[in-house]
């Protein structure tokens, strides 16, 4: 017998879309986390392609998080309006838009270290701007520790009027 059929469908997809959700949200942390960790002064061509590798996972892990968060208000969660008339869901909205905006920074630096690896050179990496990166990712961290909270709170009701 499917799994579909034993449990129906709906709730079926519903469990689906709440774990890819679930999932995609501990990507993105684990990524960040282990850029953050990774990140060091004049990385080897393996770091520094390790790195590249980690952003597209932290990239692709954020679209999956979006659209099963989109899918989960819209068919799969309490109803659209549970979410959109509580103020928390907006801040968790515009926290998530933040941190995916603030994430611009790193990707774009990753993205300019493939110019010097495809040309078998290593990426010219200072302190400086490790520092700028180390302070962007703490802050994408500490919104994505947020985003749960906010989450929580809301499901139970807090926040309505």
């Amino acid at each position: 017998m499917a799994f579909g059929t034993l449990f129906g469908l709906e709730i079926a997809q519903s469990a689906l879309v709440a774990y890819v959700h679930y999932i995609s949200f501990m990507l993105c942390f684990a990524a960040l986390a282990f850029e953050r960790k990774l990140l060091k002064v004049d990385p080897t061509r393996s770091e520094a392609i390790t790195m590249v590798v980690i952003d597209v996972v932290y990239g692709l892990a954020g679209l999956a998080l979006l659209v099963s968060g989109i899918l989960r208000v819209l068919y799969f969660g309490q109803g659209s309006d549970f979410y959109t008339q509580n103020p928390l869901f907006w801040w968790k909205v515009g926290l998530f838009i933040f941190v995916g905006l603030l994430s611009l920074y790193p990707t774009i630096t990753y993205i300019l270290w493939a110019i010097p690896l495809a040309k078998d050179q290593l990426p010219q990496v200072n302190s400086n701007l490790v520092g700028r990166l180390r302070l962007v990712i703490n802050i994408e961290l500490a919104g994505f520790i947020s985003i749960p909270l906010l989450a929580t709170l809301m499901s139970r009701g807090i926040g309505m009027s």
